[in-house]
């Protein structure tokens, strides 16, 4: 049954497992470690839009990282078969994001919102965007007319995303994100003071300097590897496309109690 209201710690958590959020996930493991190679050998569409050198060119050091803050098996062995999401350790980088929104409210900061998986994550971040402006924030309009080689970048409902053939687009590229701080520097127009994003969004936001927050899936290390540097402020360990976006809606509702918001 959906949790009504607010949940507790302790009812997330069995929501989170129940979901498949996190616990027993639906990335296998043989999905994880190949990520976890491509990304050490050099290949920068797993890097999302980082820059992370000749620094995680051991995949083992990898695995570390995310056995340390997802929670996937440290056993470098263990290669098929099921992973996992530690749902307290999801629980743990919500409080983390929560305390980062709370001073973006009291600061009245300008925020920007994006996400590379409309299909799960918009309606979290739509719910995040409308409780900060409650709260006083300035939700970062994009400018008109940008585009990447993938397709456009729009924004829906407070939150930039790439649309391709009139569809929202599941993209890891870092790409959008420079179309949007480059079409806002030749506008004359301040950067955001937060980024609330995911995927290559937050990662090339995060990499050019800006205070940068997001989500990210097991099989997606980049973002844990620039938490583990300081390059990102927040990465939150989730599946990041379970088989109802309603099932966030817990998830959404725990973080904004948390950061004291309220969305109306």
């Amino acid at each position: 049954m959906p949790i009504s209201g607010t949940p507790s710690r302790a009812q997330l958590v069995d929501h989170l497992v129940r979901t498949r959020i996190a616990g027993d996930v639906a990335t296998p493991r043989e999905n994880n470690l190949s990520h976890y190679r491509l990304l050490a050998n050099g290949d920068r569409n797993f890097w999302l839009g980082l820059e992370l050198g000749e620094r995680w060119a051991d995949e083992q050091d990898v695995l570390a990282v995310m056995a340390e803050r997802v929670g996937v098996n440290d056993d470098p062995e263990y290669r098929f078969g099921q992973d996992t999401i530690d749902p307290e350790l999801t629980v743990d980088g919500l409080d983390r994001l929560a305390a980062r929104l709370r001073k973006a409210a009291e600061g009245r900061e300008r925020v920007l919102f994006a996400t590379g998986h409309p299909g799960g994550l918009l309606d979290v971040h739509r719910a995040t965007a409308a409780a900060l402006r409650t709260a006083g924030c300035e939700i970062v309009v994009i400018p008109d007319g940008l585009r990447t080689d993938e397709g456009y970048v729009m924004q829906f409902a407070d939150v930039a995303v790439l649309e391709h053939g009139a569809t929202l687009w599941h993209t890891h590229s870092g790409e959008p994100m420079r179309a949007i701080l480059t079409g806002l520097e030749q506008a004359g127009r301040p950067l955001p003071d937060l980024v609330v994003a995911d995927h290559g969004w937050a990662g090339y936001a995060a990499q050019h300097g800006l205070d940068s927050v997001g989500y990210a899936d097991c099989n997606d290390p980049a973002l844990f590897l620039a938490e583990s540097e300081g390059t990102l402020q927040v990465a939150v360990p989730l599946d990041d496309h379970v088989v109802s976006p309603r099932h966030y809606d817990p998830m959404t509702a725990y973080l904004l109690a948390a950061a004291g918001l309220t969305e109306v």
